[in-house]
């Protein structure tokens, strides 16, 4: 939560103050519900056809925010526009969000309890257990890989007062997910000598390292897999020996948890936990700068909506490292805060606009980058430059009942002194842009089609390590990460992506998909591979004005890239006289390669080719994805 501590002191008096004397038995559930429930993508919907006001960019939302929107949507002027399927599944989510009868429910797997303190305060909690195991197959024309993702688990949430809940979740799983190593990589480029470092210090600041570059998931399709592990995995054949990725099966966990609160009917809303965010105008799992598909951190984060044309979403939090070597190892370059601040403006339920600051920067107490008064992109000039900057924008534009466009714009570092041609060729011209459409689909229950192309340039999200000040000899990362994951969009640097989905719920416990993905992407690997391709990149800190040819950059011109065609279909099923749901996805992924004549990053663009080597090979996979939730 960026504020100053004299704010926070404030407002938690403030909180106590709520808690220990508002009148209440009828609790409002201030519990985050997570950001892969369909519920996202149904509210999308219904602020789409002009069904209810917009809800804030900042998300996950809170059960009483659903509630709330469903209730609007319900309403009796939006009767005769609802078919009866999607009135039915806009009531079962009220029925779920509301509050459960003391007791065991042995149809949702959990046990509701409370008690009244005093006269009149009410505390609840719920205590239950989810199970989803999933099982994927990859087949390929040289083998066939297994994979799985099998988790259950144990909860407790609940509220105190009509302004308090909390969540507690840990989970323990069995895990597959085969991959390849590809080859080796350096984060400058082949040939980079390194520098002195800025401090004077005797060691080099700038160095290239060989790092090594792995496939997606076998048993996956490109870009979706997410990890759901806290820290290592473990194998069964040797607990104590330190892993960092299940190739073969293997045990883990993860926890949890959050304390929420809101005020004046939700217009203020203060978080502190450990959860997943998706922030922004673009539709739900497009975010350039804070996306679902990065993996959790703890944080505070606060939320405010004073008018109802403006919203300020403020979040600062401590990022996790990628525990690919040891605890001290791999910790010690990678001791990182992230801060971000999300101005919101809205015009009615028509247009939509965002402006989002976000810094990466080493652990230390700086008020500057916590309070959202301060514009961290300026202040980093006051206080010494050691630390990872972006700046986003989005513009959203609706008709209700048709659709609408957006637009996105991320800029990680950018120079525009040097021109038009200087933003198409120079790699320190790190940024990424992203333009689409949603239009709604009349002839069935919550349907639409999403057109979108995506673009991220090389080095974006990355950073150089850097000697700090105050953590000695040690270079520290930076990169826009957290535990080796983008904070930002799922692709990688240097690659780019046209999107088409298709989604649909034609009745009310089944939901379909279709889609087909086209993603460019440079080589991080062999003999073609092309600089800034790679999370871990770093810029050449000298000559980035274009006087070093290396540090220009000619998409699908300039080395080795990947062409990915992606197909795919999906459902899900659940039944509606037992707390089990089915689904299931199936596709294939036609991938190839090509390259130019000359050698890779000579900073001349080249005519490119398909080729088919033993480095960069042609192939055709099909990956079929089956699972069962228990206590959906």
């Amino acid at each position: 939560m960026r504020i100053s501590l004299t704010v926070f002191c404030r407002c938690l008096l403030v909180l106590i103050s709520i808690l220990v004397y508002a009148p209440t038995l009828a609790a409002q559930s201030h519990i985050t519900v997570p950001l892969d429930d369909r519920i996202y993508y149904i509210i999308e919907q219904a602020q789409l056809r002009g069904f209810c006001q917009p809800l804030s960019g900042a998300r996950p939302y809170t059960k009483n925010v659903l509630s709330s929107a469903i209730r609007e949507i319900l309403s009796s002027d939006n009767n005769e526009k609802l078919t009866n399927t999607e009135r039915q599944i806009l009531e079962q989510y009220l029925s779920d969000y509301s509050k459960p009868d003391t007791g065991i429910d042995w149809f949702k797997g959990r046990y509701h309890g409370e008690v009244t303190l005093g006269s009149n305060f009410l505390i609840t909690a719920d205590i239950g257990l989810h199970a989803d195991t999933q099982w994927s197959v990859g087949f390929y024309s040289e083998d066939i890989y297994y994979g799985t993702d099998t988790w259950i688990q144990a909860y407790l949430n609940g509220d105190i007062g009509n302004n308090f809940s909390y969540t507690f979740i840990a989970e323990g799983g069995l895990i597959r997910a085969p991959s390849l190593q590809l080859g080796e990589y350096n984060t400058y480029y082949e040939g980079f000598k390194g520098k002195a470092g800025q401090l004077g210090k005797p060691e080099k600041e700038y160095q290239n390292n060989l790092i090594k570059a792995y496939s997606s998931p076998l048993t996956h399709f490109p870009y979706t897999y997410q990890k759901r592990w806290d820290g290592s995995i473990f194998f069964f054949d040797s607990l104590s020996t330190h892993r960092h990725w299940p190739d073969d099966f293997a045990g883990s966990y993860n926890f949890k948890g959050e304390l929420t609160s809101s005020f004046l009917d939700n217009k203020l809303l203060f978080r502190a936990g450990r959860i997943s965010h998706d922030w922004g105008a673009a539709p739900h799992g497009s975010s350039l700068f804070l996306n679902q598909m990065a993996r959790p951190f703890f944080a505070a984060e606060a939320e405010f909506s004073p008018v109802s044309w403006f919203t300020i979403a403020s979040l600062t939090g401590i990022l996790e490292y990628y525990n690919t070597e040891n605890i001290k190892t791999s910790s010690a370059t990678f001791q990182n805060a992230y801060s971000i601040t999300m101005l919101q403006f809205r015009f009615r339920n028509y247009l939509f606009v965002d402006f989002a600051d976000a810094v990466v920067w080493p652990k230390r107490f700086d008020l500057g980058y916590i309070s959202p008064l301060i514009n961290s992109f300026f202040y980093q000039n006051n206080i010494g430059d050691f630390d990872n900057m972006v700046l986003s924008f989005n513009l959203k534009a609706q008709y209700p009942g048709l659709g609408y466009i957006w637009a996105s714009l991320l800029l990680d570092e950018i120079n525009f002194l040097h021109g038009i041609k200087g933003l198409q060729e120079l790699d320190s011209q790190m940024f990424a842009y992203q333009a689409g459409v949603t239009v709604f689909l009349p002839f069935l229950s919550f349907t639409s089609i999403k057109l979108s192309y995506t673009k991220i340039n090389p080095y974006t999200y990355t950073h150089n390590r850097n000697f700090n000040p105050w953590y000695g000899n040690l270079r520290m990362e930076t990169a826009y990460i957290n535990n080796g994951v983008s904070l930002g969009h799922y692709l990688p640097p240097n690659s780019d992506e046209l999107l088409f989905r298709f989604e649909t719920m034609p009745a009310g416990n089944v939901t379909a998909h279709f889609q087909y993905q086209m993603i460019r992407h440079g080589a991080d690997f062999g003999p073609g591979a092309v600089d800034g391709s790679n999370l871990l990149s770093e810029l050449d800190p000298s000559n980035r004005d274009g006087s070093n040819p290396v540090l220009k950059r000619y998409f699908l011109k300039d080395g080795a890239y990947q062409w990915q065609h992606i197909i795919k279909i999906g459902a899900e099923w659940t039944l509606k006289k037992a707390p089990i749901s089915f689904y299931g996805e199936f596709g294939t992924v036609i991938s190839y390669f090509t390259n130019i004549a000359g050698s890779a990053n000579s900073g001349k663009a080249g005519n490119y080719t398909i080729i088919d080597t033993l480095d960069y090979p042609q192939s055709t996979s099909f990956i079929l994805k089956l699972g069962i939730k228990i206590f959906p």
